[in-house]
């Protein structure tokens, strides 16, 4: 239990992340760019992360980096492979001439996985239909699980060869990992099913794989971060308390820098993580009939829509930030310094921005720019019909930014 007094921390100051030291304690979110239409860097890939490098956060999040080229959630997705190094080598370049650090997410996208796009199965903890791609997802064996971890330390060894500061192991979401912790979609009978230590394996396992890989190759060279689900949002998904529990268990293991609080399912529930309007229309403008049709029908459904206020996840990551010792990273409707500052009050290490980076890359520079006049508010009107350009170029419509 985190029992240390609470000292306010400013957070434009230069902050540790393992062996790595940030210039302040902002890091941009992974929020998935469609600009990698080969699987490859892409010099539109560099100009996404470049941006708020020179922007002013403390470190960029590429999203997603499969571990495997069934791990992604479309099939133009980088996978993390010998080919990919040169490329992920020019983008680090150019975020550290930024002054800047960057953090490669590496995970597999388990159920989520478009099967269809990657030509390639997906994986679940039991079979399961992915509507998005009308595909099923079949039961992952013990050997697919052993090869899914270690092809997790493998893309950690890789990214130390590309330059990353850090790895960011995907936890949550319902991806493959956050599947198997989630009782609704967990249903095994085996020692990966059932009780919660029996369906937090996998979680703990990857982990522990890119811990060893990141010491046994990189010592002292990168940093390895989690982001892990504090709840789905959904009847019977992962509760908060058996989320507690498992990142207590994260703790013990000791194979994490810190911790991203996050939240929601790509599969049933994803404005839970996002907050305010719920672009339907735009979503199902990014499909192609039948798909589209179902989605105008029913899209109220998938697409909850949840008010958005500032720090929304706040209260949830508190129970966390009570439990815990190691440093976490707030995540979710921190747009401006008093939230920030709002941040650090209650303890936490760093924040993470995504649409309001997105809206403008160089906010942080403003907002430190302003001081304590606290009169920079950001453009993003959390009407998040960015979700839907994630299918051609992820961009925000308001702003036009990143191009």
């Amino acid at each position: 239990m985190n029992t240390s007094p609470k000292v306010f921390t400013d957070v434009f100051s230069p902050a540790r992340l393992g062996p790595v030291t940030l210039r302040n304690r902002i890091i941009k979110a992974a929020t998935f760019e469609a600009s990698t239409p080969d699987a490859l860097v892409t010099d539109d890939l560099i100009t996404y992360h470049r941006l708020p490098a020179a922007g002013g956060v403390g470190m960029t999040t590429v999203a997603y980096c499969a571990v495997a080229p069934g791990g992604r959630t479309d099939g133009w997705q980088i996978w993390m492979r010998p080919e990919a190094v040169p490329g992920l080598r020019r983008l680090t370049d150019a975020i550290h001439a930024e002054g800047a650090a960057i953090s490669a997410q590496i995970g597999h996208a388990g159920p989520v996985a478009n099967a269809r796009t990657n030509k390639a199965p997906a994986l679940a903890p039991v079979r399961f239909f992915n509507p998005l791609s009308m595909r099923f997802a079949r039961k992952a064996t013990r050997e697919d699980i052993a090869e899914v971890t270690r092809a997790h330390a493998t893309a950690a060894r890789l990214a130390i060869d590309a330059g990353f500061d850090a790895v960011e192991v995907h936890l949550g979401h319902n991806y493959l990992a956050s599947s198997f912790l989630s009782p609704l979609l967990n249903r095994r009978r085996d020692e990966y099913g059932g009780s919660l230590e029996n369906r937090a394996k996998v979680a703990r396992g990857v982990v522990r794989a890119v811990r060893d890989a990141v010491d046994g190759y990189g010592a002292g060279r990168i940093a390895v971060t989690a982001k892990l689900n504090m709840t789905d949002g959904v009847r019977a998904g992962i509760p908060l308390e058996e989320s507690l529990q498992t990142a207590k268990w994260l703790e013990e293991d000791g194979g994490l820098d810190a911790i991203e609080l996050t939240a929601g399912s790509s599969l049933v529930n994803p404005l839970y993580l996002f907050h305010g309007d719920a672009p339907v229309k735009e979503f199902a403008g990014a499909f192609a009939p039948p798909l589209s049709w179902g989605i105008r029908m029913t899209g109220t459904k998938f697409l909850r829509e949840y008010p958005y206020r500032e720090a929304f996840l706040l209260d949830k990551a508190r129970q966390f930030r009570a439990e815990l010792s190691m440093p976490l990273i707030l995540l979710g409707g921190i747009t401006n310094r008093e939230t920030m500052d709002l941040a650090m009050a209650e303890g936490f290490d760093f924040v993470a921005m995504g649409r309001a980076l997105l809206a403008e890359p160089d906010l942080i520079n403003r907002i430190q720019a302003d001081g304590d006049a606290r009169s920079v508010r950001s453009a993003c009107t959390h009407c998040n019909k960015c979700m839907a350009t994630i299918y051609s170029h992820t961009h925000c419509v308001v702003t036009g930014s990143p191009g």
